[in-house]
């Protein structure tokens, strides 16, 4: 009898701490997504769909940018959730005949998002979908990304970035590159 009351027993706190462990499980995605928010969701993946880029990608890129705050402007003049420079929104209004657009309107998460997201789609086309040289291009600029691919001491094969030379874009590579990571793990 005390066999049985002692299996018994070790099934019932199996149990609970299999509950435990789910509740504790369930909490923590609770508070990764408070740490990890998707503001402007759905313009966030409106714009993705329409460019067809990854939308947990846009997510993590304006988390680095400006932590989801619409008015963040940089010491650059960039703007916006997706930090856009003026002289991008105003090539990327032509692109996409965005009427009556000024450097205001990369303020407004709708206009930010949908330039952020098209940018983005033109820098995947240019570097062949390498996710890390298109993060590093967003950052550091296709100019420059395409001067270090022709450089060996910072890609061999032409493609693939094997070092980055600016300290500020390879930073900016890794943050993203982790929140996406968070991102795809708590959403998808």
């Amino acid at each position: 009898m005390r066999a049985d009351f002692a299996k018994k027993r070790i099934l019932f706190t199996l149990l609970i701490t299999a509950v435990l462990m789910l509740v504790l499980i369930n909490s923590a995605a609770w508070l990764v997504k408070i740490a990890y928010p998707i503001y402007h969701e759905e313009i966030i993946f409106k714009y993705a769909g329409e460019y067809g880029v990854d939308p947990y990608l846009i997510a993590a890129i304006i988390r680095v940018e400006s932590k989801f705050y619409h008015r963040a402007q940089s010491s650059k003049g960039a703007r916006g959730l997706m930090q856009i420079s003026p002289k991008t929104g105003q090539w990327a209004a032509r692109e996409l005949n965005i009427k009556g657009y000024d450097a205001q309107k990369l303020f407004d998460p709708d206009t930010n998002i949908r330039i952020g997201c098209w940018y983005l789609s033109v820098l995947e086309k240019e570097f062949n979908y390498n996710f890390r040289t298109v993060i590093a291009a967003y950052n550091g600029g296709s100019g420059n990304v395409n001067k270090w691919l022709q450089n060996p001491e910072y890609s061999k094969d032409g493609t693939n970035l094997d070092h980055i030379p600016f300290p500020e874009t390879r930073e900016y590579v890794d943050k993203v590159l982790r929140d996406y990571r968070v991102y795809v793990r708590v959403y998808r």
